[in-house]
């Protein structure tokens, strides 16, 4: 299946992104899958990992040209979250028996 493409991101704590696509779904997505990867290497800096962007088009997320998530990559390995309560308000998510735990805008 494909992915749907991205309609915004935002940084949240302990270097998770808020993806909405356009369908209207939510998923928190966990950057510790790839933080320790060369190429991820920079989003251990606080301050670059919440300058994240949606790319033009929606076909992804980046942090500079080097440096980007798919929007298949969010799509597939992110948890869905109920739609502006769980990260809104720091609320348990669960999906498929994994939890997000307190999922908050950071």
């Amino acid at each position: 299946m494909n992915a749907p493409t991205i309609k915004s991101v935002a940084p949240l704590k302990e270097r998770r992104l808020l993806v909405t696509f356009v369908n209207g779904v939510q998923k928190v997505y966990d950057c510790h899958r790839v933080i320790n990867l060369e190429r991820f290497q920079l989003l251990k800096n606080e301050a670059l990992f919440k300058a994240v962007t949606v790319d033009p088009g929606g076909y992804g997320v980046s942090w500079d040209d080097e440096t980007d998530l798919s929007e298949y990559e969010l799509w597939n390995n992110g948890v869905e979250v109920e739609q502006g309560t769980a990260w809104s308000q720091g609320e348990v998510a669960h999906s498929e028996g994994s939890v997000v735990r307190h999922v908050e805008r950071g």
